[in-house]
């Protein structure tokens, strides 16, 4: 016996459904991707990768620097002000690494690890920031250069150390 598709009817099946509830909940699971997609056949190799890895990190820098100004300039203090524009940077890195970087299904794992990773990558940059700006004003920079710096530098090692374990740990294709 068929079904209306031409394929096998069968009463009771092994095959989740296509649309299963699994699927209808990663948006709650990844909430920057709320339909499931496969794993890529042939993976992108590593010079893609780091091409790819560093405009989503510009972008994602643009995003993060140009709201630590903006909220700075609006009164909010330095370190606050970092923190907050962190998490739409990190935002807006995870949503294009995952989808575009490193083409990764999302999945749980992913999800966590990910946020994990970026929570330590939060303390090391927003660390290295907090104890650069005020050396920096203590060299008559000003605030502006004080933070720019402070933000390259720190942001700089977040970057390398954020690639390598992405690549390594979190998106490698399996």
């Amino acid at each position: 016996m068929t079904t209306s598709s031409g394929r096998p009817a069968h009463h009771e099946s092994a095959d989740p459904p296509e649309d299963s509830v699994l699927d209808s909940l990663r948006g709650a699971v990844d909430p920057l991707e709320p339909r499931h997609e496969s794993d890529p056949a042939a993976p992108t190799d590593l010079k893609t990768q780091v091409i790819r890895f560093f405009l989503t990190g510009v972008l994602s820098a643009i995003v993060d620097y140009g709201l630590l100004q903006l909220l700075m300039l609006a009164g909010l203090g330095h370190g606050a002000a970092k923190a907050l524009s962190f998490v739409a940077g990190t935002l807006t890195a995870y949503a294009l690494n995952r989808r575009w970087t490193f083409q990764a299904e999302p999945s749980r794992a992913r999800f966590a690890a990910t946020m994990g990773l970026y929570a330590v990558m939060f303390g090391v940059q927003w660390g290295l920031f907090m104890v650069l700006v005020p050396i920096f004003e203590d060299q008559n920079w000003g605030t502006f250069w004080a933070t720019t710096v402070g933000y390259v530098i720190a942001q700089g090692v977040a970057t390398v150390t954020n690639f390598i374990v992405q690549r390594t740990v979190i998106f490698r294709v399996r």
